[in-house]
């Protein structure tokens, strides 16, 4: 997936400024797709160039004018037709894996402190991703707001962040627990 396809499906909620869509991507997208402020700026900009967002100046007393964005008509085709095209596998990189898959010949006290603070950091996004379904579906049940909720994608991927982060933490918790039994018993066996 290109970068592309992430700003258009964000921007499909309404019309927004680069400032507003890198606070979109840090609250609504982070639990699919990261892109750092001034990647965004350049990619809405390619976006704009290509038609497939159409960009306006605002004037703004006391600040300085911004430019907000919408999708047109050719950006929402270019959505339907990525969403038609096969998808790919997610692809892990995760350099903390890495690091466990190599644990047998390192000290495992840097990595299980990593594990713990990594799988604190999965337990923090998690609250964060709880309470924006809670806002997204507001005083409906998930059951009632998935069958009838307005706009259902943004809380489906939501949900897919939710599983994911779930899964880190306890992988990573599971794992340092792990490690840190086999390091005491080799402890008490070279006593």
């Amino acid at each position: 997936m290109a970068l592309r396809h992430a700003v258009l499906a964000a921007l499909l909620d309404g019309e927004y400024s680069g400032y507003q869509l890198t606070k979109i991507f840090d609250v609504g997208v982070s639990n699919f797709w990261y892109a750092a402020p001034q990647q965004l700026y350049a990619e809405l900009a390619k976006l704009e160039a290509g038609g497939l967002v159409a960009g306006r100046e605002v004037v703004q007393r006391g600040r300085p004018n911004k430019r907000v964005f919408t999708v047109t008509e050719a950006g929402v085709a270019e959505l339907a037709a990525f969403a038609a095209a096969p998808a790919k596998p997610l692809l892990l990189r995760e350099d903390l894996a890495v690091k466990v898959h190599a644990v047998d010949v390192l000290d495992s006290a840097p990595v299980i402190a990593q594990l713990l603070e990594r799988a604190e950091q999965a337990a923090v996004k998690l609250a964060f991703f709880d309470k924006t379904l809670l806002r997204l579906r507001g005083d409906r049940d998930e059951e009632t707001f998935l069958r009838e909720g307005e706009r259902v994608g943004p809380y489906l991927s939501c949900l897919a962040g939710c599983r994911l982060e779930r899964e880190m933490r306890d992988w990573c918790r599971s794992t340092a627990r792990t490690l840190a039994e086999r390091s005491a018993h080799a402890g008490r066996t070279r006593a």
